[in-house]
């Protein structure tokens, strides 16, 4: 901790105009929450199920054999494309014919096919100082670390964080859950569960500075959680503080 506080003075003083009126080190929690979802395949739907798609739609098919005549297409392949429609349910049987349902409809029209997966979990790091989830991994406890007080304007309270599925899918998207090339997604489709395993204290760097040429006083917080500076930190400091920071520091250098 020694070591990465004198760093970030150095960084900090490469700036003339301003001066380090006061530094300290604090904690903010940090909670891990396992999700637990259903993703969802989504990927251009190919020519042969369009084809099929609208064969189903615009004729009375009753058999894999009918469709493959009409297509001319081997039949081998059309029947796997049948158990494939059936089990994503884009297809029914109705009176022994071949009826697109809802769904079949909708994806026909848009030209994608999804798949639901077998359900996965993920880890997300969520921030009541920040009141988001965080991107990022908890790091190794640093020396010291230990011995800081918690941040002062965080919460001590233990109550239970609950979300929204749609925040959840939001966390799990914006931490790189989904895949973005043009053929192929992976998105979140459903929010099975989450619960808290555990809360962490990550270290934070709170520096207060002067600038004379200015006469403006302002915090600047190292997040070690984040590697970089904390604008939200900062700007809730600066909005309580200041006039506090104005009669204890500048009064001092009087």
């Amino acid at each position: 901790m020694i070591e990465l506080e004198k760093r970030l003075k150095k960084e900090l003083q490469q700036n003339i105009q301003a001066k380090i009126v006061s530094s300290n080190a604090w904690t903010i929690p940090l909670h891990t929450i396992e999700v637990e979802y259903k993703p969802v395949k989504r990927i251009k739907m190919d020519v042969l199920m369009k084809m099929m798609l609208i064969t189903c739609q615009k004729a009375k098919m009753t058999s894999a054999k009918q469709i493959s005549e009409i297509l001319l297409v081997e039949q081998l392949f059309i029947e796997d494309l049948i158990n494939i429609m059936k089990r994503t349910r884009l297809i029914e049987i109705k009176e022994t014919v071949f009826t697109l349902t809802e769904k079949g409809n909708q994806q026909l029209e848009d030209g994608i096919f999804e798949e639901e997966l077998d359900a996965l979990s993920q880890n997300l790091i969520y921030s009541p100082s920040h009141h988001i989830f965080l991107q990022g991994e908890i790091k190794p406890a640093l020396d010291g670390e230990e011995a800081l007080n918690l941040y002062r304007y965080a919460s001590e309270k233990k109550a239970r964080i609950k979300w929204d599925d749609a925040v959840l899918i939001d966390a799990l998207e914006a931490n790189r859950m989904e895949i973005g090339d043009s053929e192929l997604q992976t998105v979140v489709s459903e929010i099975v569960s989450n619960s808290e395993l555990y809360v962490d204290d990550v270290p934070c760097f709170e520096f207060v500075l002067y600038n004379k040429s200015e006469d403006l006083l302002y915090a600047r917080v190292w997040n070690t959680f984040l590697d970089q500076w904390d604008e939200t930190l900062e700007n809730e400091l600066n909005e309580k503080e200041r006039f506090v920071w104005r009669e204890k520091y500048l009064k001092l250098n009087k």
